[in-house]
Formats: C-alpha cells, structure tokens, sequence
C-alpha cells in the first residue's frame, strides 16, 4: 500500500514557477514508477511527466517538455515537478500517481495509487 499526499500548489502569475511535492509512505516506493496529472475543469485528467524507480528514466507531455522537470527521492521517499515559464493552460488539479510497475505509462487508469491533488492556477 502506498499513501501520497501532494504539496506546493497555489496562484502564481504566467511566466512565474512553483514546485509541487509528492510525500509518499510504504517501504516499497522506490520500486514504483511516480508520475504527475494534472485535471483541468471540464477536461480529462491528462499526463504530465513520469519518472522511473533509478530516476535514468523521465517522460514528458509534449506540452510541458522544456519548462516542467520531475525528480524523486527514494531515500526520503518524495517525488517533485519543478514548473517553470507556467502558463495560463497550465491552470489545474495535479495529482501524484505510483504505478507498480518498472514501466511508465501516460494512461490514469495504468496507475495504482492517487494523492488528493494540489490545485495550480495561473493568471495572465
């Protein structure tokens, strides 16, 4: 069983960064593949970026790539993306999502665990 419970949402204005963490609880975190969603109103959750347990692995959306970075820690057990040059289309819920599994997937429904989600907004 794995616990994640998001942190660092907030309003920041277009062209400004924010960092968002993932605090996860289980022994066996480091072995999940951790990725970011992210849900706008209106829209289906979508996917933003993964990272695989050794961190040799991180997949963007095409819409992030360039300004969003994932990294974890397996030794704290966290998982961070770091957001920069936000956008007003960046506006959304992001939800941190383990999968057990060696492999990435940009598919929600591929993942086993979910956070509550932190909410992001952007002002232009």
């Amino acid at each position: 069983q794995v616990q994640l419970v998001e942190s660092g949402g907030g309003l920041v204005q277009a062209g400004g960064s924010l960092r968002l963490s993932c605090a996860a609880s289980g022994r066996t975190f480091r072995y999940y593949v951790m990725a970011w969603f992210r849900q706008a109103p209106g829209k289906e959750r979508e996917f933003v970026a993964a990272i695989n347990w050794s961190r040799d692995i991180t997949y963007y959306a095409d819409s992030v790539k360039g300004r969003f970075t994932i990294s974890r820690d397996n030794v704290k057990n966290t998982v961070s993306l770091q957001m920069n040059s936000l956008k007003p289309e960046d506006t959304a819920v992001y939800y941190c999502a383990a999968r057990s599994n060696l492999y990435y997937s940009t598919r929600s429904y591929e993942y086993d665990y979910w956070g509550q989600g932190t909410q992001v907004t952007v002002s232009s």
